[in-house]
């Protein structure tokens, strides 16, 4: 997953990338309204933290244009604000919450988890995949109670993959949204394929893995009912 850190107060922004790298997601950082701008309308983020007071622009203002040009991004308005009318504002402008500062680490951990979990309707942070369990919030699989031994990456792609189940990702998607990099689109790397090979092998120990569907010449789909 990755996330876009709009804050111009440095060391909070240093702060939220430490946090948020451990919890799995892979972030970007920017301190000023231009840069947000042109970050969040060249990339596809999963979450975008955008902070309300900027240097050089309203953090509103972001949002209503993010909107306007339908970007997909979960956003999470963060400012030092605690007024009823801002918070109000925020989320009639589209934004998915707000946190008033200074706010816990796990608290905005968990309000992500849950945005997550209204978008791609999920009732809690087990997903059941045929045979498989996936613990969201500890970050493992398991299968008859018996532990995957996956690895971060792993279990990253698919997360990632039963999030969108049954729709067709291309390896440049998974890139974008997993490990925070940008392929080529003439780029034809075996990277992806490989972490799907060993993810395949290990879930294969338990059960077949059948549902991991190569869809040839573009990417991956989770099939599930």
């Amino acid at each position: 997953m990755t996330v876009l850190i709009v804050e111009d107060e440095r060391s909070l922004s240093h702060e939220l990338e430490i946090y948020l790298s451990k919890q799995g997601y892979n972030c970007d950082a920017c301190f000023n309204g231009k840069s947000a701008s042109e970050k969040i309308f060249a990339n596809n983020y999963d979450f975008v933290l955008l902070d309300v007071n900027l240097p050089d622009m309203n953090g509103f203002d972001i949002l209503k244009e993010a909107k306007k040009q339908q970007v997909e991004s979960a956003i999470i308005m963060l400012t030092a604000r605690g007024e009823v009318n801002d918070k109000i504002m925020g989320l009639d402008l589209g934004a998915d919450d707000y946190l008033a500062k200074p706010f816990s680490l796990p608290e905005l951990n968990s309000r992500m988890q849950a945005i997550l979990r209204r978008k791609h309707g999920l009732k809690n942070t087990i997903i059941k995949i045929h045979d498989f369990d996936m613990d969201v919030q500890n970050r493992m699989v398991t299968c008859n109670n018996e532990q995957i031994p996956l690895t971060k990456k792993e279990f990253d792609l698919l997360h990632y993959l039963t999030l969108n189940k049954n729709r067709v990702l291309t390896r440049m998607q998974l890139t974008e949204h997993i490990w925070g990099d940008v392929m080529e689109d003439d780029y034809d790397s075996n990277y992806i394929d490989v972490h799907v090979k060993n993810l395949r092998k290990k879930l294969s120990a338990q059960s077949s893995p059948d549902f991991i569907e190569t869809v040839r010449g573009i990417g991956y789909r989770v099939n599930m009912a």
